[in-house]
């Protein structure tokens, strides 16, 4: 489903690209971009400017997709491996040696390029691995970040913690100083036989506790009391996240990856997802996405990375 989107979702995405310009295109090693698809989306993410690709794949397989596809690839550098799984493992090294400043999923299956990172001990850090959506919704007046629809299956209490907190940090990065986060459930009341309730009401205490920092969160909440003003007047929450959130954190990856793809198919919201919690961001999209959601992820993901720099350079 195609919706064209309001003249303010547009002018976001030109302020972001615009950000991502004011700094050097961000060296990435593409793993195993061996389809239309995946090699078409990184040509455009290094045409429009946001990154330096460094392919890595089999260099005769990359060539028949370049050539199939009608695109040139003889300017790009190309490290060669001999399949999938040692390009996630070449490119994650790369990553850990400081060569590249982050890593843009390809045409391989995403157990494959998580395997090679989570084995490689300088890409892990104190945090878990997330998902986060960034969603441009053309009935919600601001963006909207939805995690984990993609990495953790049904994550406990302390993972969320950190599923939540790399939201806050990527939504920070993004330009929202405070963002307001909705502990997703079916309803808006604690009950001790619905584990998410619980979680979500856990999760307000340790932000009260200075646990989670950077954030401001409410839960329980149903979806609808999440992102209605009205939902919420009608049922007289109060709140100040409620109706108004920037961040919904899913009770479980069914329910997130349920609700990102009924927001994109049905909503005709225009979505693109990263990887945080490893020592680089990761653009992870899915093998059905197209090169457009391939080229803004790595627009967000070059975002962060240059953030990552910024933060480590010295005064």
């Amino acid at each position: 489903m195609h919706t064209e989107l309001p003249a303010a979702a547009q002018a976001r995405t030109q302020a972001l690209i615009a950000r991502a310009h004011s700094s050097a295109p961000v060296r990435c090693a593409v793993v195993h971009p061996c389809d239309k698809e995946s090699l078409q989306g990184a040509m455009d993410a290094a045409a429009a400017g946001f990154i330096q690709p460094v392919l890595v794949a089999n260099r005769t397989k990359l060539q028949a997709v370049a050539d199939a596809a009608n695109l040139n690839i003889s300017a790009l550098e190309v490290v060669a491996a001999e399949h999938s799984h040692a390009a996630a493992e070449i490119a994650a090294q790369m990553a850990a040696s400081g060569q590249v400043h982050m890593l843009m999923k390809g045409s391989l299956h995403t157990d494959e390029l998580l395997g090679a990172i989570v084995k490689n001990p300088q890409l892990r850090t104190a945090r878990r691995m997330s998902h986060v959506f960034r969603f441009e919704v053309p009935l919600y007046p601001k963006p909207l970040l939805i995690t984990d629809a993609a990495i953790n299956i049904c994550p406990d209490l302390a993972e969320k913690a950190d599923i939540v907190q790399n939201a806050i940090d990527f939504a920070r990065i993004l330009g929202t100083d405070c963002p307001k986060v909705a502990l997703l459930a079916a309803v808006e009341t604690v009950n001790p036989k619905m584990p998410a309730t619980l979680d979500a009401a856990a999760l307000c205490k340790m932000a009260d506790r200075g646990q989670i920092t950077g954030g401001l969160l409410d839960g329980p909440l149903a979806f609808d009391n999440a992102i209605s003003p009205e939902a919420v007047r009608i049922k007289g929450i109060v709140s100040k996240v409620a109706g108004d959130a920037d961040i919904v954190l899913a009770p479980d990856l069914e329910s997130g990856n349920m609700l990102a793809k009924q927001l994109e198919y049905l909503g005709g919201a225009e979505g693109a997802g990263i990887l945080l919690g490893a020592r680089v961001p990761v653009v992870l999209t899915s093998r059905a996405d197209g090169a457009k959601a391939r080229a803004m992820s790595a627009l967000l993901c070059a975002l962060v990375a240059q953030h990552q720099q910024s933060q480590r350079q010295p005064a």
